[in-house]
């Protein structure tokens, strides 16, 4: 074993702890942003040859599907992609899609099926899409997976499919997806926005996401140890969907020994703010775009008057926000990036203090769950058949 240092632990401590593949998987978060762009790169004539004949169709309709966090990848970026696309962008889980599909497939409407996978195996994303097969007249597939060898990846390679295979290394081998996240929604949102327009923004995207691994895993190591029991996330748009990951996250990897919860910060006052006590973490991302960012502010404000909370922490690219600075997680360089590019720095300060939490808990974060009832690829799941 070698003593590199991942997290600020050798990876003899990580592997005796059992934390070797989650802390190494956030760690890599960087070099596999630009592996993924890089693989895109690569690959840019065939996927722009593929989606080129189907954007062109005015009435298509896109619906990005995964379970879990391969679902909400999807909530992260189908805002974002309907408004820069000009058409439908909807984020359906497979989750919700295989268990009422009328509700949810048009028969008559011509429709892409993006479909992330981090092993691409789990049973309903191969219900969804065979669902999908047999309820949508003009039906085409878009795969994005780190596993080459699972069925989403061989199912893209199908007469009206196409598979993004992304780095090996991001087929995160932890229970909980970090890298497979990261990349799969920087994927699509290079596929979607333009490959060879990203490839000039990379670099910056992961300079900055590095730089909140190395400046602020202590602070969220510190946070992890003030023993939070409920820890809020709240975004706007398109960090909504960064809040239910950063929530599930934590949920998962201290195996439900703390309360998470999820919202906007306009939606937090209709009740959901009920949950903040002297025992509760608030951390709010915040949006570069000025409009967004003044409803973000108010939220802020309140919280501080209110003065309920344990502590409020502030993710933002922009100049402080009036918190200290040990409450402030400032990303550099990206003050004037679109919110889209903020998804993939903001995400791994929440990633680093579910670790440490696992961790203070005196659990496993590769396997936080030793009795079973839940897996790293879902199982029990029982595919009913359609009348």
């Amino acid at each position: 074993m070698s003593d590199l240092i991942q997290l600020g632990l050798s990876e003899a401590e990580l592997e005796r702890r059992g934390g070797l593949w989650t802390a190494r998987e956030i760690s890599q978060q960087p070099a596999m942003l630009r592996e993924t762009q890089g693989l895109l790169m690569a690959g840019r004539a065939d996927i722009e040859a593929f989606l080129k004949p189907l954007l062109a169709k005015p009435s298509l309709r896109i619906i990005l599907t995964g379970a879990g966090t391969s679902a909400f990848a999807g909530e992260c970026l189908a805002p974002v992609l309907s408004q820069r696309l000009g058409r439908r962008v909807e984020a359906i889980a497979t989750t919700d899609l295989v268990c009422a599909p009328h509700l949810y497939f048009e028969t008559a409407t011509p429709t892409l099926l993006v479909s992330f996978g981090r092993s691409g195996n789990s049973p309903e994303s191969v219900a969804a899409i065979e669902l999908a097969d047999r309820l949508v007249k003009d039906l085409n597939h878009l795969v994005i997976t780190c596993n080459a060898d699972g069925a989403l990846a061989k199912y893209g390679q199908g007469p009206r499919g196409f598979t993004v295979q992304l780095p090996e290394a991001t087929h995160d081998r932890s229970f909980a997806m970090t890298s497979s996240f990261s990349c799969m929604t920087y994927a699509a949102l290079a596929v979607f926005s333009g490959i060879a327009g990203m490839d000039g923004r990379v670099d910056a995207i992961a300079r900055a996401t590095q730089s909140v691994i190395e400046q602020y895993t202590p602070v969220m190591k510190a946070a992890a140890a003030e023993g939070y029991q409920r820890v809020v996330y709240l975004g706007s748009h398109i960090f909504k969907g960064l809040a239910r990951e950063s929530g599930l996250k934590l949920l998962e990897l201290t195996n439900g020994a703390l309360v998470t919860m999820f919202d906007s910060p306009l939606g937090f006052r209709h009740g959901p703010k009920t949950i903040v006590n002297d025992k509760t973490l608030i951390v709010v991302f915040f949006s570069n775009d000025a409009y967004t960012r003044s409803y973000d502010m108010d939220l802020l404000d309140e919280l501080r008057r209110d003065d309920a909370a344990a502590r409020v922490i502030a993710i933002t690219a922009q100049d402080g926000v009036g918190l200290p600075k040990s409450d402030e997680i400032e990303v550099s360089a990206l003050a004037g990036a679109d919110d889209a590019e903020l998804l993939f720095p903001y995400i791994v300060a929440p990633q680093i203090l579910a670790f440490f939490e696992s961790l203070r808990l005196g659990l496993t974060p590769d396997k936080p769950n030793t009795s079973g009832t839940v897996n790293r690829v879902v199982q029990g799941v029982r595919i009913h058949e359609l009348s």
